[in-house]
């Protein structure tokens, strides 16, 4: 079997993964991940007793227990290329052997929920309510660099949008969908859709401020997406990398997006804070 080199798999001088500056001890196999730091300990605080307490840069982590069930909180900043970080590391951890550098015989799936902030793109999508990410569709580069195969379904999708909106395909658009297990158990009742997964906040989201943009009229094209009743309904920036790199190393993924803003009716929440609250405390209840 293939040992890792040195250069692949990065260490720190205690053996932690180098970015996340875990032990495999550290980390439980079920993670919520947040992308901001400071979202981590509005997580933590619900816990009946946490272990672990340990941050690197952006990559914070608490570990501990909601009843007897144990759970681990990893912001991840934003964006793709770290999740690109993250969701390796996380897999390192329970997958490979740190002190022999080797692919362990039996794998292990991890269960990882992401509670992130979103846009709406559809009118009939209220501000302040929770959607849940069937599929993700990314429109950054993260999955030219790994081997992914589509289902039916995702090839399907993609050949509907390469269909309906043209000036996307220059991108490499892909999709990818949502572990059916956790999107049965934590989004029943919730509202679904298809999540953008831009990899930027401004023009790959469609904002203009002092620049022209490349793509006219984006979140126009995207709310027109339609295959067999299946649309469109949120932009945000890391769900479509989760979920597809979930896909490639064996765990599930489901992302809960509270919306703050409708991009259509150019609104944005008074009270960002409380529907975010309350997604914290859904998933919770439910994981």
């Amino acid at each position: 079997m293939r040992t890792i080199a040195e250069t692949d798999l990065i260490l720190n001088a205690d053996g932690s993964v180098y970015h996340l500056n875990l032990l495999p001890e550290d980390l439980a196999p079920t993670v919520i991940t947040v992308g901001d730091p400071d979202r981590v300990s509005e997580v933590s605080k619900h816990f009946d007793s946490i272990e672990l307490r340990k941050g690197k840069r952006e990559f914070i982590t608490h570990t501990g227990y909601l009843g007897s069930k144990r759970i681990s909180v990893v912001s991840t900043g934003i964006g793709t290329d770290n999740i690109d970080i993250v969701l390796n590391e996380l897999d390192a951890l329970v997958n490979i052997d740190l002190a022999s550098r080797k692919v362990k015989e039996q794998l292990n799936s991890l269960t990882i929920v992401r509670i992130g902030t979103s846009g709406a793109i559809q009118e009939h999508i209220p501000i302040d309510s929770i959607l849940v990410s069937e599929y993700a569709l990314g429109l950054d580069a993260l999955m030219l660099y790994y081997g992914y195969s589509n289902t039916v379904e995702e090839q399907e999708l993609i050949e509907a949008l390469n269909t309906q909106v043209p000036e996307l395909k220059k991108l490499n658009p892909y999709f990818t969908g949502a572990g059916k297990i956790l999107l049965d158990r934590i989004g029943a009742g919730l509202q679904r859709g298809i999540t953008v997964t831009a990899p930027g906040f401004y023009a790959p989201q469609g904002r203009t401020l002092r620049y022209t943009t490349r793509i006219t009229d984006l979140i126009g094209k995207l709310n027109q997406f339609n295959y067999e009743n299946q649309q469109i309904t949120n932009l945000e920036m890391e769900t479509a990398g989760i979920y597809a790199l979930a896909s490639v190393l064996g765990h599930q993924a489901l992302s809960v997006n509270s919306i703050l803003a409708s991009r259509v009716k150019l609104e944005f929440s008074k009270n960002p804070q409380k529907v975010v609250d309350e997604a914290i405390k859904l998933v919770l209840e439910r994981i």
